[in-house]
């Protein structure tokens, strides 16, 4: 019989390890190896943090903050935080030390996790400014003594010769599934970030609806490795890649950061991933350049094995094995091409990539459906804990974000504005009455602000983002997202903003996929000593001219692209143009790159 009744994300771990004990729950690497943690250890990891956090005075519904990148302390603060009735507020790792200050601030932490010293010298760097945080917990061994600052180590130790077992358990017992349970600010990508409060019972609905989605894939639980790089910080993670499969009895491996991802894939060859659709690009664009580069039999096979990929996206997509000569084709394609990629990418063993967090282009899905690849898109913010809608790995429609979750509903409002209502939207926004309103329609739905169409079949797909619809100075409107996904499936571009408010035209900022451009420039005798060289070639912009108005081909005029620019280096979060979940930031795009956006906009231009 359960030791506990299964309400909340805690009491469900708790009861698993009773049925798991010795087995491994997750992995990390140390000393370039991956080393398991079993189940046990974690909680008795878990029950020590906990026991130290209460002897500390930490109460029912007290906030403490965790500023860390993906690790297994992560998990083990988590559960430890929730556990003893707190509420974590996460803090994603890559945040400044002002970022953390107002979320600290905001929150009313009383305590903060840092994961290393960078990140502990962020928090004491604003510490004088934060009359109500206590104490600072830091994952990694202090060089030196600080003020204020423990190591988790001793945290763990004063936990263990404490032990206040009765209360531990009694505190999980009495969290009531309306409890908050976390605070998730937002990104921030216009204004200040809003904490979203989101209670046990979002958390724990939303891991039930996402079983509901293949419960045939759970009943393998025990065979299923996930390989976790998204930031946890993010509900996106947290709910998919880390409560769905540890709920579960899943194995859950740390990638060590996105670096080495590929690195880390071919180590571990997890069956099932959670991911951004930049994942796939990078990888889909990265096999593109290598196939350019290869000599023309190669070249020739890979592009014989796409075409038979292309054929088998109708039989994957419905879950149906190819048959008669075309099953026999695609078998020799998957035996000399296919088989060997995946392999050599550590997919061999992928049966499941769930993406989310911004739309996945139809180009980049069809790649890996192709291969036999399920890569399964999903919806949701982190108001919705965060998924509502999903494909099914029986029914995939690449392009839309599927059909409504269990016990969900979902509806067109008014601006084709995509509305949301369930039990894994969120209590509101801490401390912003006004903005909660805001976010909900008179009879109860929430507002996604994302723009949506829904077929007859029920899968819904996102056209648009309110808030980044261009309106050109002509008046009309258009969604900047579905064109850059368009531009996007050239195989020369890696990212893409396209510009326009109140202007006459549309115009573009381009990132090129370098190394595929630059196999480009040698096989086409452009010689160049720099990237910066190399976009300023006459040859190089013909090129992305015609590439822009090849995949422009289906759109209107008013949305065609008339003017755009190269740039040599890349977006990304260290530079600001990227949020974590590494979508655009496009308001610091727009401030960062004026001057270039300004010169494809002269004042005698029509």
């Amino acid at each position: 019989m359960a030791k506990f009744a299964e309400t909340s994300i805690p009491a469900c771990f708790q009861n698993r390890v009773e049925q798991f004990g010795d087995r491994a729950i997750v992995a990390y690497k140390k000393d370039g190896v991956y080393t398991d943690i079993s189940w046990k250890e974690m909680n008795e990891m878990v029950r020590n943090l906990g026991y130290f956090l209460i002897s500390k005075g930490v109460k029912p519904g007290d906030k403490v903050s965790l500023f860390s990148p993906n690790r297994y302390e992560w998990w083990v603060t988590d559960l430890a935080i929730l556990s003893i009735g707190a509420v974590n507020v996460p803090i994603y790792a890559t945040n400044s030390a002002e970022e953390s200050r107002y979320i600290i601030d905001n929150s009313d932490s009383i305590m903060c996790f840092t994961a290393t010293k960078t990140h502990t010298d962020k928090i004491i760097s604003v510490k004088s400014k934060l009359p109500n945080l206590r104490d600072i917990i830091s994952f990694d061994p202090l060089e030196k003594p600080i003020d204020g600052v423990i190591e988790l180590s001793t945290a763990l130790k004063e936990g263990a010769k404490n032990p206040q077992v009765e209360e531990f358990d009694k505190r999980i017992r009495e969290i009531k599934s309306e409890d908050m349970a976390t605070i998730i600010y937002t990104s921030g990508t216009t204004g200040a970030p809003k904490g979203v409060m989101l209670s046990h019972n979002n958390f724990f609905a939303n891991t039930q609806q996402i079983y509901n989605v293949d419960p045939d894939l759970f009943k393998r639980a025990d065979e299923l490795t996930f390989l976790s790089f998204l930031p946890l910080a993010h509900s996106f993670e947290r709910t998919v890649g880390y409560y769905t499969p540890m709920l579960h009895g899943m194995k859950v491996y740390f990638a060590e950061d996105f670096s080495k991802i590929v690195e880390n894939f071919q180590e571990v060859h997890p069956t099932c991933i959670v991911s951004v659709p930049r994942l796939f690009e990078k990888i889909h664009a990265g096999i593109l350049a290598k196939v350019a580069g290869a000599p023309p039999i190669k070249k020739a096979m890979f592009n014989w094995a796409m075409g038979l990929a292309s054929k088998n996206l109708p039989y994957i997509c419905n879950d149906r094995k190819p048959s008669g000569l075309f099953g026999f084709q695609y078998r020799l394609a998957d035996k000399l091409i296919f088989s060997k990629l995946k392999a050599a990418l550590g997919m061999d063993k992928l049966e499941f990539g769930f993406s989310g967090g911004g739309p996945l282009s139809v180009s980049d899905a069809e790649f890996f459906l192709g291969m036999g690849i399920k890569i399964v898109e999903g919806y949701g913010l982190t108001e919705t804990s965060p998924v509502t809608n999903t494909n099914k790995p029986k029914k995939i429609k690449p392009g839309y974000i599927g059909v409504a979750v269990k016990d969900t509903t979902v509806k067109i409002g008014e601006g084709g504005e995509l509305l949301i209502k369930g039990p894994q939207v969120m209590m509101g926004y801490y401390k912003n009455e006004e903005a909660t309103k805001e976010a909900f329609t008179e009879d109860g739905f929430f507002r996604t602000g994302d723009i949506a169409e829904i077929d007859e079949e029920g899968f819904a797909k996102i056209t648009g983002r309110i808030k980044d619809i261009i309106v050109t100075s002509g008046g009309k409107n258009i969604s900047p997202q579905n064109i850059e996904n368009s531009l996007k499936a050239s195989p020369y571009i890696e990212q893409v903003a396209v510009i326009g408010d109140n202007r006459k035209y549309l115009s573009a900022l381009v990132v090129p996929a370098f190394s595929e451009l630059e196999s480009w420039a040698k096989e086409n005798g452009v010689n160049f000593s720099s990237r910066a060289e190399l976009i300023k070639d006459p040859k190089v912009n013909e090129l992305y001219a015609k590439e822009i108005e090849d995949n422009m081909k289906d759109y209107a005029r008013v949305e065609q692209i008339r003017k755009f620019t190269l740039l040599d280096k890349e977006w990304s979060q260290e530079t600001d143009e990227l949020t974590p979940t590494l979508k655009l930031k496009r308001r610091i795009i727009n401030q960062k790159y004026k001057d270039v956006i300004e010169k494809m906009y002269p004042a005698s231009a029509d």
